[in-house]
């Protein structure tokens, strides 16, 4: 007699995902491992925004996720355009250049809308507007990214607590402070159960399958520098210390296949005066996402990416990673007293460096070539706009500049009305994008192309899906949707 139906190695977003699904479709003795301490427990989703990225054809479709929008927000709706599940799947071809796993990216995006939905009605997860994350005040009005309406209630924070509070409902038992050694096969290759490491020794627990949702390598230095390289290796974490890449590990030793960017990885624009590791209690607040607004230069005084490619919420990914490779992995985001109400609200955990010319701001920053910094600064503000000539922060404006290198494609407003502003930043590492090769159904697909009989993933041990850069708002919903899928498979093995 085994010891449990499904073990599920970590206690993320995907890994409670997967054991509510577990537990609905007939497991009735599920274990959640989670290798920390209680104090320290639910992986990266405590650290993060909370938002959802799904698809919906009009906006009143997701009206049941926020009962009585109406009533706080003027005209609530009027500021949200329809996102198709075409729309998604484009954001995410788009942004990953076409290199998002074809089947996976279908899963998702299909599954989008359903899985938000399932997450509030069976993991008790309330939601709310991503006001200060996504929404931008035009007038009376809050006009919204697309497809980044609602997030979770006390974001990350708000949304473990949720899944939690789901998973000890239904009765499944979490163990804290079990780190999971190694998976265990029988004759036949079947999954069978994990060794497991406590502050009691070293315990074998057996299953009829397991579930790896127990994130990928992003915390451990010498895996982030072999397969990104040194200069992310000794980048700032954002997000928790336990994701040390044990389950891609124990995987691939029984042969699972290594799948996606390996070299890639999610990586935020942060303060750069943080420790190592975002303090647990500040959550994401060590965000920076504003610098479409302003300019970010190095600490050679000189620009390196285009502030206003796209949105922040398709360029912030790979700009954290950017921001990595400039000298001393440390950039400043400079703004003026047009912009800086347009900030979003975590800026307001840093004091920034402020004066009332730009000569005097730059003379301030922790930069090497000063001069060059304001010679590159005034470049900018010739070839830049003014607001009148249609500066929009809701959308792309397509005020560019010309000449410059690199150009600014959009919202290119003059930095000419003090005071100044100046904020560090750096790039912090939230997830890797290398992972598992998995199928529709959240099967681990061996290095023989078959499935690993017993053995699905969800959540960021997921390989394939992300490349270069990110959609936010894509990782929570995918790792609930391959969570449900993985624990919906691993309750019928």
């Amino acid at each position: 007699m085994t010891d449990y139906d499904v073990i599920v190695v970590g206690a993320g977003n995907a890994a409670l995902a997967a054991a509510v699904s577990a537990r609905e479709n007939g497991a009735q003795r599920v274990v959640v491992l989670e290798k920390a301490p209680r104090g320290m427990r639910g992986g990266n989703t405590h650290w993060s925004g909370g938002v959802l990225r799904f698809a919906f054809d009009d906006p009143r479709e997701i009206g049941p996720l926020l009962p009585g929008v109406e009533k706080e927000f003027e005209d609530f709706y009027a500021g949200i355009n329809p996102y198709t599940r075409d729309d998604f799947h484009g954001d995410l071809m788009r942004v990953t250049s076409g290199q998002t796993d074809p089947v996976l990216s279908r899963v998702l995006v299909d599954n989008s809308k359903d899985t938000v939905f399932w997450m509030h009605e069976t993991g008790q997860i309330r939601m709310e507007p991503a006001v200060s994350l996504t929404g931008v005040r035009k007038g009376n009005q809050i006009i919204w990214a697309r497809g980044l309406v609602v997030r979770a209630e006390h974001e990350g924070v708000g949304l473990s607590r949720g899944w939690f509070a789901a998973v000890e409902r239904l009765g499944v038992e979490v163990r804290y402070g079990a780190a999971v050694t190694a998976i265990l096969q029988d004759a036949s290759g079947r999954v069978c159960g994990v060794r497991v490491r406590d502050d009691e020794g070293i315990h074998t627990l057996n299953s009829r399958s397991v579930v790896l949702g127990c994130g990928g390598f992003e915390a451990n230095v010498q895996m982030r520098t072999q397969h990104i390289g040194p200069l992310v290796g000794g980048a700032k974490v954002r997000g928790t210390p336990h994701n040390q890449g044990d389950g891609l590990r124990m995987a691939m030793e029984i042969g699972a296949m290594p799948w996606g960017q390996w070299s890639g990885c999610h990586a935020t624009p942060i303060s750069a005066d943080w420790g190592n590791f975002a303090p647990r209690e500040m959550t994401d607040r060590s965000n920076r996402l504003s610098y479409l607004y302003g300019v970010m230069i190095n600490r050679n005084g000189l620009r390196f990416v285009d502030e206003g490619e796209d949105g922040a919420m398709f360029t912030y990914a790979k700009y954290g990673r950017a921001i990595l490779a400039e000298p001393g992995a440390k950039v400043y985001q400079l703004f003026d007293s047009q912009t800086v109400h347009l900030l979003e609200p975590r800026y307001a955990t840093s004091e920034p460096i402020k004066a009332d010319t730009l000569e005097a701001l730059i003379a301030q920053i922790d930069i090497d070539d000063k001069a060059q910094a304001l010679r590159t600064v005034q470049a900018y503000n010739a070839a830049a706009h003014d607001a009148a000539d249609g500066f929009d922060p809701t959308g792309k404006d397509g005020l560019a500049t010309r000449g410059l290198s690199p150009d600014k494609t959009n919202w290119a407003l003059k930095l000419d009305k003090a005071p100044f502003y100046a904020y560090s930043a750096t790039g912090g590492i939230t997830f890797t994008f290398g992972g598992l090769k998995i199928d529709d159904q959240a099967r681990v697909i061996g290095t023989d192309w078959r499935p690993i009989p017993g053995l699905t993933a969800c959540g960021e041990m997921v390989g394939g899906l992300f490349y270069d850069n990110y959609p936010a708002g894509t990782g929570l919903v995918s790792g609930a949707t391959f969570g449900r899928i993985a624990g919906r498979t691993s309750a019928r093995s």
